[in-house]
């Protein structure tokens, strides 16, 4: 594919790839009751940022990214992208993205549909180049309605890279694929990253945000609660976790030490607690019980997920 945008020119711009102010939309529900979808969040992506968008089923993700793109009107509020409305910025080739659903025709096979959507943006001799990076240029006779789910999402992938934009927005973009596709996609997104692009992906593949976004934005209940590098948002989920091979009547004792102490699991004749000051913990189980093989461990994005979308 011409790499004609892939260039550090891609990044010098000042002004942000996506700039919400104040975003708010409400549905209706099911039984008629009002829907808070999502509720006056702030949000600014810089040119360059790759950005992981996290949350429980729905926390507003979605919603949000419909509106990124223009696909959906915000009740209040402002969404620009690169200083521009959505659409405007959709039209001009800057956003593209790769939907979780629908966008494709089953009767059409794989090198039709790339086709199709090549003359739209004038990059027809891009069509090769394109099918390859999404590891399709061996499906190009298979009907669209005989691509399996991960297929399809690869589909959706080298549609999106035709207009070459300088922002891609991928909802469950690895949604189907087995770990072969998912790391094939990856590695190609890694590279587009590496040029400049912008990407915003929302995925439920915690390993996914913690490998290769450099920021993670987690959402609950239609706000975002959280918002940092995945070292960030570990550090505010909670704390450490201690944990030793210790006997099981030394466990009074402790508590009475440390009234807050948290025993959080015991397997495998190990008991793992937590408290506020793990060093403190640490420093006291080492010389003030017979603990053995002591070990001190941060939480996973998984733990952090959970800590920081629960009740929000």
């Amino acid at each position: 594919m011409t790499q004609r945008h892939l260039t550090p020119a891609r990044t010098a711009s000042t002004v942000p790839a996506i700039a919400i102010s104040d975003l708010s939309k409400r549905f209706r529900g099911s039984k008629g009751e009002t829907v808070q979808a999502v509720d006056g969040i702030d949000l600014q992506i810089q040119p360059g940022e790759v950005v992981a968008f996290l949350g429980p089923n729905g926390a507003g993700k979605t919603t949000t990214i419909d509106m990124i793109l223009g696909l959906t009107t915000p009740d209040s509020g402002e969404v620009r992208v690169f200083g521009r409305d959505p659409r405007e910025a959709a039209r001009a080739g800057r956003i593209a993205a790769v939907m979780q659903t629908g966008g494709l025709l089953d009767d059409f096979t794989v090198a039709e549909t790339v086709s199709t959507v090549a003359a739209l943006h004038g990059r027809t001799a891009d069509i090769p180049e394109v099918m390859r990076r999404a590891d399709i240029a061996d499906l190009g006779a298979r009907k669209v309605s005989r691509c399996s789910g991960g297929e399809q999402q690869r589909l959706k992938f080298a549609l999106a890279l035709l207009p070459d934009p300088d922002l891609i927005v991928l909802d469950e973009p690895t949604a189907g694929m087995d770990v072969e596709s998912r790391r094939t996609f990856w590695a190609a997104m890694r590279a587009d990253a590496q040029h400049g692009r912008t990407v915003l992906f929302a995925t439920h593949y915690l390993e996914e945000a913690d490998s290769f976004a450099d920021r993670i934005v987690m959402m609950a209940s239609g706000r975002v609660v959280a918002d940092g590098s995945t070292a960030d948002i570990r550090a505010r989920a909670s704390r450490r976790i201690v944990s030793a091979v210790l006997d099981d009547d030394a466990v009074p004792g402790l508590q009475r030490v440390f009234p807050d102490l948290e025993i959080t699991e015991r397997r495998g004749g190990r008991i793992y607690l937590s408290l506020e000051n793990s060093d403190v913990l640490a420093r006291h189980l080492l010389t003030s019980t017979r603990a053995r093989d002591l070990e001190i461990a941060s939480h996973n994005l998984e733990d952090a997920f959970v800590a920081l979308t629960t009740g929000a």
